[in-house]
């Protein structure tokens, strides 16, 4: 947590050391770089929030990894033993109707687990900040996209680094 602060701290001295250049290039770097950062920390902590939940709450099943799922999707690849009998002798309907249940549905009960982290204040606050920071630049005419858009990799890169020293001292905690 203290790196993570320190982290933070050092960037924003050099964010703030920005303005002998320039106040429209230090309120460009401010902007994005806030906007940035706010968006990365409010995704991973309602991320972190969602995980908690469904980890108190044993919701955990035991599916297939997601790459696995990238890579073969209909399972063609998987160790079970698949039926070789003679064509005669398949119950083709069985086998249909069996493959049907399979098949996910779109449901309202999927789509409200999968909409907590993405409805989440710690994820819309920060993005609402993004847009109407833009805006407010755009409007007074202090805009300078080649400083907005690299300085919104400078939020990103420490939001990161920021997020993975506090779950590293989350994890050995």
């Amino acid at each position: 947590m203290k790196k993570a602060i320190k982290l933070l701290a050092l960037t924003e001295i050099f964010v703030l050391a920005s303005y002998l250049i320039s106040f429209s290039f230090y309120i460009n770097l401010q902007i994005a770089f806030l906007s940035s950062l706010f968006i990365i920390l409010g995704s991973s902590l309602a991320y972190r929030k969602m995980v908690h939940q469904e980890i108190e709450a044993q919701n955990i099943t035991d599916e297939r990894d997601f790459l696995d799922t990238l890579e073969d999707p209909h399972e063609l690849y998987d160790d079970i033993p698949i039926n070789e009998a003679p064509a005669e002798e398949l119950d083709l309907k069985a086998i249909v109707q069996e493959e049907r249940k399979k098949i996910k549905t779109l449901n309202l009960k999927d789509m409200k687990n999968s909409s907590k982290a993405g409805f989440s204040l710690f994820r819309l606050v920060p993005y609402l900040f993004l847009v109407l920071g833009f805006i407010a630049l755009k409007n007074n005419e202090l805009l300078e996209i080649t400083i907005y858009l690299p300085s919104l990799l400078v939020g990103i890169v420490v939001g990161y680094w920021s997020v993975k020293e506090v779950i590293a001292q989350e994890i050995l905690s």
